[in-house]
This record gives structure tokens, sequence and C-alpha cells, in this order.
């Protein structure tokens, strides 16, 4: 029970970067000593110190490091990168004990570090809360397993199941759900909408709404039709265009050819190319339901705003599974659904 204690202070840790550390994984760390944690760490930002090397830091008598356990929610690391190993690391500190939340299955650990750790004669015990340090990385996990980015659905929608009235864009969301939509923009690798949502809407795709980071903006626009002058186009974040013209890069804008037959498989593939882990699908209702009924998706959000009727306009796309949980922000309901509840 203790073991669980201290992982799960791993992932609170971990969660602190969320957003933050593409394409590296989230990962935690914590060093105990006679029960006691005499040390804290956590991934920032790729290239920076892994999660074990800033708990190692954080610890003011190294001394007490060779008596020490150090838990870490995700194997630690056996490759040069832009750090060094951080397996190698903890032989080196002499650590007794290691405790691992989730073997990685990224091609260049799977299980190297642990043996690295088990071969320099440290006890090591992995499997502690592995689902949930599993979930910490769903992006990372389904990237690299997957060959494709995690897909989240997301769109709002009145009451009666629209998502506009006439046709016209309209406010459905109330502030509450726009900061929490904008929270959850910074914590993912891109957005994605559909040439007509970007034409209709002229959004910027952006944080504004909180401090947080840009997600990249991913325009599908085979014909190239939203003019330059549109607000996805701005400075304001990096740019992918998929469209049917043109292979080129304008500073911050990167035009990439792909056609409509296979147009999702290609995507998918593309996205991976350009190490996308995480993209929030947000329309429009065509661009949705060919995610839908491709079954190409892993989680979805939608946000119903139950005081609002519209009568007519863009149904909104069917959606037939239940919310594995529900959130209320006042008159606006949120539900949330995965593909694996069981995660």
């Amino acid at each position: 029970m203790t073991d669980e204690i201290y992982m799960k202070r791993c992932i609170e840790l971990a969660q602190k970067a969320l957003g933050k550390t593409y394409p590296n994984p989230l990962v935690g760390s914590v060093i105990v000593h006679s029960g006691k944690i005499i040390g804290e760490g956590y991934h920032h930002k790729a290239g920076e110190n892994h999660a074990e090397i800033n708990a190692i830091n954080s610890v003011q008598n190294k001394e007490l490091l060779k008596e020490s356990t150090i838990y870490v929610s995700l194997e630690p690391c056996s490759h040069f990168g832009k750090t060094p190993p951080c397996a190698n690391k903890i032989v080196e500190m002499g650590f007794k004990k290691v405790v691992i939340g989730t073997l990685d299955s990224h091609e260049k650990v799977n299980g190297k570090g642990k043996k690295i750790l088990e071969d320099a004669g440290i006890e090591v015990v992995s499997g502690i809360l592995e689902k949930s340090c599993q979930e910490l990385n769903k992006r990372f996990f389904t990237f690299h397993e997957k060959k494709r980015p995690f897909i989240i659905l997301k769109w709002a929608q009145s009451t009666d199941g629209f998502l506009d009235k006439q046709f016209q864009t309209t406010a459905i969301s109330n502030a509450l759900v726009k900061q929490f939509v904008h929270t959850m923009r910074s914590e993912e690798h891109a957005i994605l909408v559909g040439s007509n949502t970007a034409l209709v809407d002229n959004a910027s795709l952006t944080t504004r709404e909180i401090s947080g980071k840009n997600p990249v903006r991913i325009l599908i626009d085979f014909n190239l039709k939203v003019p330059r002058d549109f607000k996805i186009y701005n400075n304001e974040a990096a740019t992918l265009v998929f469209n049917g013209e043109k292979n080129s890069t304008e500073e911050n804008i990167k035009f990439i050819r792909i056609g409509k037959d296979n147009f999702l498989e290609d995507l998918m593939v593309k996205l991976y190319e350009e190490q996308i882990q995480s993209v929030i699908v947000e329309g429009g209702s065509y661009t949705l339901s060919q995610f839908i009924a491709a079954d190409l998706w892993d989680e979805a959000v939608i946000i119903t705003n139950k005081n609002l009727v519209l009568n007519k306009g863009t149904k909104a796309p069917a959606f037939n599974f239940k919310p594995n949980s529900v959130q209320n922000f006042r008159d606006n309901e949120v539900a949330f659904y995965t593909q694996n509840p069981e995660l």
C-alpha cells in the first residue's frame, strides 16, 4: 500500500506538465528514505532534465541516496537523446531499490531501462498503479503503439441537438465551459477543423481565455478556400494545412498535400510523421462524422446547453455511446466518453 501512495504522488507531479512535454511523456519521480520523502521531481519540458534527475537534484544530502528508494511513474530511459539515460544515473547514484509505475513501450526503451537496473543488482518493482500510469501517458502510448495521434472528438450542441442556429455561428457554451475548453486545448498537442468551420467561424483556435500554450492548428482544406487573412493563419501558433494542391512551408504555416481517397488513414500517417501526439477534432459536423464513422477516436467531450433550443441548423453528429462521466457547468452539461472505459 505504501508503494501506491508514493506512486500516486509521482502521477500528481507528472500532471503539472500536462501539454508541455511533447514529444516526451509525462513523468514524475519521488525519492524516499526511511519512510520519508526527501526528493521530488517531474519532467517539465522536452530537452530539459527528466523527472528522476530533477528528483535527485532536489535531495540536499546525496549520501542518503544509497539507502533510498526512487519511485518513477514510467520506466527510466536507457538511451541517449537530448539528455543522458536516467537508468545509468540511477545506477551511478547507488539506489538500493527502484519502483516503476509502468514500463515504456517506446522501442528505444521497452524493458531496457529496467534491465540496466537489474543487471546492476538493484531491486526493481514494476506495475505499481500501472493502469493509472498508463492513463497518464495515454497520448504517448497511443502515438508509439498505434502510430497515430490520440484522437479527442469535441463539440457543443443545443439541448435539441444542433450545432448552430439557421446554419449561422451561434454561441452555445457558457463562460465557464469556454475556460474549460481552452484549458483542454492547452493540454493537447493539436486541434483540427475542416474548411467550412474555419470559413464560418473564423476562429483562431488558441487558448486566449486562459494562460496556456496554444496547440498546433490543423486545417483540412482540400481546395485552399480559407483566405490567408483569416485568424487560423495568424502567427499565434504553428499551423498544418492539409490540402490537395501543394507542399510548402511559409513561416509558421506548413502546407501538406493529401488525397481524398483513404483520407483519414493517410492523415494519421502524416500526423505521425509530423510527430503530433494528440488531436482535438473540433469540427464541423461532417469532419466529426467522418472520424465517428471510421471509429477513429479515443475520447469524446460533448457539451450540451440544457436551456438552449435552436429548432433548426446544423445537426450534431450521431454518437450512440454512453458517457463514463458527466460534469455540470451551470446550465452546460459536459459528457466525457472513452473507447477504453476500463482505464
